[in-house]
């Protein structure tokens, strides 16, 4: 039965219920870290305020606290040199551009990395292209895998921290190296995959014009080969009012994205609260609930600002980058958070695994087979720990499940005792209300991966075993009025405006 928009009414109350169970919530945990401020500080060292009302800050996000401090040198000041190299060649040496980026992407990476971090990219990049030209997709997955296996080796770990005073800037060359291997893994499929028919270059150097692209460089976001080559050869250089504008809002929206992510670690101690197993067991049902949203909400501007610097500067380029990720509380299913959050990450997934797997081409065997290798690299690719192979085990059982329910709904037998039995309304509500508990699984899933697994073993052994009956059927009433949001905005609005609204954590790789 096809969708039906919800009566204005009803959309409104469901709008106005969640605004404030997200507002309630989150006042619970703002004075549960108001309370145990003393406690957080004593334990994990809060940092003093300048700004934010002269709040103390929960520095415990690593990844936040890694990229803002790299932000600040030399990172903002490579990226700001990548934008002006750029429109110089713009302006005077239009068809030598791409050599112009390569060159500058090369001396960036020198300049924050080192000559020993450069030469190793290098040398990975020399292999990849070697193994590029056998055109054998297996060997280059072989080759790619083993390149990751080493990141994580003693030896090797031991040899690269020896290059660098100190962990900050190991831990930078192993996010570039992480990313690149993806970079190298999409070049190479498609030097692999290609047609002397196409006219699409596979040089060395368009290699290295891709992989030394510089606003990409060390945290993503994910560009295909294919994608950007074809950019790169029908970029569109001009500008215009109407570019600048956009540029002007991109900055602004890009600050209040920041400061949004700064006003949350001001006020709420979400992740010191996290790491404190014995305080997460002792605070109420509505600051545990709260701590989940402003847990996932945090990753989700997080993202929004290390993506939308980058996605900013890629489209100064004349390029189009990936979609920003999509508000995870607009999130209704195991499917559309990985078709929506990361969408660079997902092209990849699916253009090179998934797809070449035979995905559900090949029938229900060969659809489960395929989603459990993409997930199984995916998981190897963050580091391969173990909650995040249970966090990847959840995603893979809840992707199947959902396209399985989906395709039973969709035998004709099941949709004409449908129209029979429920209205257009009706059906609404059940699909909301069956939505709420792949949303409630969902939000536990991203618990494990952000927080680990004994905080994914407190919430299920606080909401649905201690708090059994009531503080479930609270939740999925809750997550019942989200569920009816996401469907709103998700059928009648975010696929009519597309392109405009993360990622997997690369601080899994550090824990």
């Amino acid at each position: 039965m096809k969708v039906i928009p919800l009566p204005a009414w009803e959309f409104a109350i469901y709008l106005f219920l969640s605004v404030v169970i997200h507002l309630y919530s989150f006042y619970e945990v703002y004075l549960v870290s108001r309370e145990h401020a003393e406690e957080l500080d004593h334990e994990f060292g809060l940092e003093r305020g300048v700004f934010f009302w002269k709040l103390k800050k929960d520095p415990t996000d690593f990844e936040w606290s890694f990229w803002m401090e790299w932000c600040r040198w030399p990172l903002m000041w490579l990226m700001l040199g990548h934008v002006v190299v750029s429109q110089f060649a713009r302006i005077c040496f239009e068809k030598h551009r791409p050599w112009f980026l390569m060159v500058y992407g090369i001396l960036a990476c020198w300049t924050a990395l080192g000559t020993n971090g450069l030469t190793i990219i290098f040398l990975n990049i020399c292999i990849s292209y070697i193994v590029a030209m056998l055109k054998s997709p297996w060997i280059t997955w072989l080759s790619s895998m083993l390149m990751l296996l080493m990141l994580h080796e003693n030896s090797v770990e031991n040899v690269q921290r020896g290059w660098y005073i100190n962990e900050n800037e190991y831990y930078l060359l192993l996010f570039t190296l992480t990313v690149r291997c993806l970079y190298y893994t999409s070049f190479s499929l498609e030097y692999s995959y290609h047609q002397i028919s196409e006219n699409v270059s596979y040089s060395f150097t368009s290699m290295l014009v891709y992989v030394f692209y510089y606003p990409v460089f060390h945290n993503g976001p994910i560009i295909t080969f294919n994608e950007f080559s074809k950019q790169m050869d029908k970029q569109d250089l001009g500008w215009s009012k109407h570019s600048i504008c956009a540029l002007t809002f991109d900055i602004v929206r890009l600050f209040i994205w920041w400061w949004l992510a700064e006003s949350m670690l001001h006020l709420m101690y979400i992740h010191a609260i996290y790491s404190s197993y014995s305080l997460l067991e002792q605070v109420s049902y509505w600051a545990l609930g709260g701590l989940a949203l402003a847990q996932v909400l945090f990753f989700y501007v997080k993202y929004l600002v290390l993506y939308g610097l980058p996605a900013l500067i890629i489209r100064l380029d004349g390029l189009n980058p990936p979609a920003l990720p999509r508000c995870v509380s607009t999130m209704f299913s195991f499917t559309g958070i990985w078709r929506s959050f990361d969408v660079g990450l997902h092209r990849f997934l699916v253009r090179y695994i998934y797809i070449p797997l035979g995905g559900s081409q090949r029938g229900l065997w060969g659809m489960l087979f395929s989603t459990a290798l993409t997930f199984t690299f995916v998981c190897f690719w963050h580091g391969g720990h173990g909650y995040l192979w249970y966090w990847a085990a959840m995603n893979w059982i809840g992707i199947i499940t959902e396209q399985g329910i989906k395709k039973m709904l969709s035998t004709s037998y099941i949709q004409s005792r449908i129209g029979q039995t429920l209205s257009p309304n009706m059906y609404r509500r059940v699909q909301a209300a069956v939505s709420s508990i792949s949303t409630a699984l969902l939000i536990l899933t991203n618990i494990i991966f952000l927080g680990g697994e004994e905080v994914g073993k407190i919430y299920w052994r606080r909401l649905f075993v201690h708090g059994w009956p009531w503080v479930p059927l609270t939740v999925f009433i809750c997550l019942y009025f989200f569920a009816q949001i996401g469907i709103e905005w998700d059928t009648f609005y975010f696929r009519q405006y597309k392109g405009g609204f993360p990622r997997c954590s690369l601080s899994k790789l550090v824990k």
